[in-house]
Formats: structure tokens, sequence, C-alpha cells
């Protein structure tokens, strides 16, 4: 049995299927790699976007801002790849529990699946938060203000200082969003990682949590991760194209 078949075979038996999403997914949508060669952080400087760097200085601020305003296109041009949407045909299926996901791109959303099936662990470029009255912008409506030449916008409501909804550099975990990954990565009987590294904590704790509780455990990411060692079935290939063997292979067994 090859590994397509032995894979879609867990997914068959199993009743509480999680997905954990990373950037090697919405690399294949084009969204770049920020630590690659040629990415976002060859022009920026990671270490200035450090949430407290953010909070004490508006030199820091402004900086953040106009990474925002540059990577904020790239994600509105970008679709769902093959692998979102065999996801979201999984879930179509009645065979997904939720995806978790390190990805800010809200991509998963644009396939098709539910706000409520998808955990954000890393916050979403969707939206921009006051950081003082809570207050809540689409980002479209604050990309608008950038565009036309605002260097840090304020919320309009309370004058506070406003950030993108991802979680930054030195930032805290949203904690709701943790818990219900940590919960749903324990309840789960099957986990199936696509596209992360498994470097980044407490993101990477999730599988660990899930195979310690007793479910199968498949990583597909096109290099070796520090959990390969105890996953039940690991395949070092682009996400895409396997998610789709695999979902397409449930898919006609289940018919």
């Amino acid at each position: 049995m090859n590994e397509i078949d032995a894979v879609s075979g867990m997914i068959l038996r199993s009743k509480r299927v999680v997905v954990f999403t990373g950037v090697g997914i919405s690399t294949e949508s084009g969204i770049s790699d920020f630590r690659s060669p040629g990415g976002l952080w060859d022009r920026f400087d990671p270490n200035q976007f450090n949430y407290q760097n953010f909070l004490g200085s508006e030199e820091s601020r402004e900086k953040m801002w106009e990474f925002s305003k540059q990577l904020y296109p790239q994600v509105v041009r970008a679709k769902p790849n093959a692998g979102h949407l065999a996801i979201a045909e999984l879930c179509k299926l009645g065979k997904l529990d939720c995806v978790i996901t390190q990805n800010i791109d809200f991509l998963h959303q644009r396939s098709g699946i539910a706000e409520e099936k998808v955990i954000e662990l890393h916050g979403t470029l969707k939206w921009v938060v006051c950081l003082k009255c809570g207050g809540k912008y689409p980002r479209e409506q604050i990309q608008k203000r950038l565009e036309a030449g605002e260097k840090v916008p304020r919320c309009e409501g309370c004058d506070g200082i406003t950030k993108p909804a991802t979680v930054s550099f030195g930032q805290p975990m949203p904690e709701r969003e943790t818990r219900q990954a940590e919960a749903r990565s324990a309840a789960c009987d099957f986990f199936l990682v696509a596209g992360s590294s498994l470097v980044v904590y407490p993101a990477a704790q999730m599988p660990i949590i899930a195979k310690e509780n007793g479910a199968a455990l498949v990583i597909i990411n096109l290099t070796e991760t520090p959990h390969d060692g105890y996953a039940d079935i690991v395949i070092h290939r682009k996400t895409g194209p396997v998610l789709s063997q695999i979902v397409a292979q449930v898919k006609a067994r289940l018919n």
C-alpha cells in the first residue's frame, strides 16, 4: 500500500480529523515565505516589529505599517490552491473537525470552510484592532488610508494605537484560540500537518498534544520537521498535489 492509500484509509477510519497548516500551504498560492531569499524580511528587519517596540515607538509603528501595506495586496490577490480546496472538500465530506492554522491570509475561509471551523493561532490580516478601546476595522478600510498617505492609522473612535489583528513577535498568543486548538488537538483521532516546519511554539505543540492523546499523526512538508520521528507517516512533498490525491481517494472510497 502506498502513502496516499494509507493516509486516505486513516482518514476514512477516523471520527475527528484535525488539519494543521503552516506557511508551506500559502506559498503554493504565491504568498511569500518571509524568511526565504527575496522575501519581505530582506527589506524589513523583523526585530523592528517586536510587540514592545511597536507599543513604544512611533518609528516602529510606521515601519510595521509600511510592511503590512506591502503585504496586504499580495494576500488579497492570492487564491486558494489545490491544498486549500482539498481540505475544504474534506469538510464537505463530513470528515473535518477543524483547521488549526498558523497563517494570517484567511485562505481557508475563502476556500469555503466556515469561520467557526478555522482556528487562527497567529491572528488574521483581515482585521485591524484598536489596542486601547478594542474597536475593530475591516483591513481594506485601513489599507485605503495607508495608500492615501497615512503613515500610522489611529482609531477613529478614541485615537488609540491600531494594529493588524495578527500576532507580532513578543505578543501573547490569543488565549481563546490557543485553548480551542489544544482542546481540539487532544480530542481528535487523526492529526494532519500540511506545510509547517513545526518550529514555532506554542503552535508546534499541537501535533504533540494530539499524538500523546492517541491520535494518528501524518506530516506533509517539503522539508524535515522536528516531529517527523514520531509521526505515523511523513511525506516530503508539496502539500497541494498530495492533499488533492489523498482527498480524491477518500471521496472515491466513500462513494
